[in-house]
């Protein structure tokens, strides 16, 4: 007779919007930072390319999938920044300081979540 579901519309609505909004706040960042150094792909070495493969470029492709695919953009976002960490920090031995990467990727976080709870209010009011 009476239901004990919690309502998470508009909570989810903000975690949306705080997503989406900070994706393209970072997006645009990103670009703008890379735009203002002038990218020089001569001067860039093999194993730098490889720091970039993870991180801009597939922090920012994870970010735009997510806005159509939140389970797999947030994936490829925090999977990038991960092997970031793992691959060029730790493998290669490049030392990785400050939070500016994690901050970056924030929205990751924030599509993760929306996908978690969004999928635990569609499978509450199922059952």
């Amino acid at each position: 007779m009476f239901s004990n579901r919690i309502d998470l519309g508009l909570p989810l609505a903000v975690i949306e919007l705080l997503a989406r909004v900070g994706s393209i706040a970072s997006i645009t960042l990103l670009l703008m930072l890379f735009a203002g150094e002038g990218l020089h792909p001569s001067h860039v070495t093999a194993r730098q390319w490889v720091g970039l493969f993870f991180f801009p470029f597939g922090v920012m492709v994870g970010m735009v999938i997510a806005w159509w695919k939140e389970a797999l953009g947030a994936a490829i976002t925090l999977g990038s920044l991960l092997a970031l960490y793992l691959v060029y920090g730790y493998l290669m031995r490049y030392h990785i300081a400050g939070w500016a990467f994690l901050v970056f990727a924030s929205p990751g976080f924030l599509f993760l979540l929306h996908w978690l709870l969004h999928g635990a209010e569609e499978r509450h009011a199922l059952g």
